[in-house]
């Protein structure tokens, strides 16, 4: 019974960070009919960027700070003028090129520029383990479940709960009425682009202690937090948690219960038997977006 605990929390752990970076998926999407196949390098480039920092003399709350505001510039801003508003008017397969292409770039560019191997990464947690309820629980796998839960539940706060969140809905569900409703459009998909840039840096920060920074790690967050967002319903930002806590969860189990060989395609099957039977995800709907 321990080590199901300790395997349910650990999943719940590591699903959340899927979560992040799935949410960037459903908030592009929402917001600008943005499909993002970078997403997954869009978390590797700022765990090396925070390695840059620190290797500078940074503490590391500094280098998360300092990687936050040129995140924010570059993957926020920078994509949106740069790549998706000169292609978004000629449809979402350019843009998915596009995307595709920046994936390679921004790989080529890591490896090329800083290195090709495998980078340890310090934690923002303590090590080692505490009791609770008479289980080894870690003190990394707490950390990240607090402050990922925390996050999920203050953006999703944000968006119903304030005017600003509210007007980014209401562009989401119908652009032509909000701009009817006096709501600056673009200023609101802007909103969007820079908290996607935001959470990639926190899922960064998350998840290379844990797998290390490496030019490739990209990929499979990247598939990974996708197939949350289609698991979970790509237009809902509670599937994202649900899809990525769904495969945190179920690799964990697989892997220890079954094999270590069988993990990485517990995410595949998943995303498979969803698209067969539930096309529009777990809490999804029909897609009612007008753009």
């Amino acid at each position: 019974m321990g080590e199901l605990i300790q395997l349910l929390v650990s999943g719940v752990a590591t699903g959340s960070i899927y979560a992040l970076a799935a949410l960037g998926f459903t908030l592009l999407w929402q917001a600008s009919g943005t499909i993002n196949f970078a997403q997954g390098e869009f978390v590797m480039l700022p765990a090396f960027v925070m390695l840059f920092c620190i290797a500078a003399g940074a503490p590391l709350w500094l280098a998360f700070l300092l990687t936050c505001a040129a995140a924010t510039l570059v993957l926020g801003w920078g994509f949106k003028r740069g790549i998706v508003d000169p292609l978004i008017r000629h449809g979402v397969i350019p843009l998915v090129i596009a995307t595709l292409g920046l994936s390679i770039a921004l790989k080529t560019l890591v490896r090329a520029g800083y290195s090709a191997e495998a980078h340890p990464f310090p934690s923002p947690f303590a090590s080692g383990q505490f009791a609770l309820a008479g289980v080894n629980v870690s003190y990394a796998d707490v950390g990240t479940l607090l402050l990922a839960g925390a996050i999920v539940v203050g953006l999703q706060a944000f968006v119903t709960r304030t005017v600003t969140g509210r007007a980014m809905q209401a562009v989401a569900q119908n652009t032509d009425a909000a701009r009817v409703l006096g709501i600056d459009v673009r200023r609101m998909v802007l909103y969007t682009f820079l908290i996607n840039a935001v959470l990639a840096v926190v899922a960064a920060l998350l998840i290379a202690p844990t797998y290390l920074a490496k030019f490739d790690m990209g990929d499979s967050i990247g598939q990974k937090a996708f197939f949350a967002a289609i698991i979970g319903g790509f237009n809902q930002t509670r599937g994202a948690l649900v899809g990525g806590v769904l495969i945190g969860i179920l690799e964990n189990l697989v892997g220890f219960y079954v094999s270590p060989a069988y993990k990485e395609g517990v995410a595949l099957i998943l995303f498979l038997v969803v698209i067969l039977f539930r096309p529009e995800g777990l809490l999804g709907k029909a897609e009612e977006r007008k753009v």
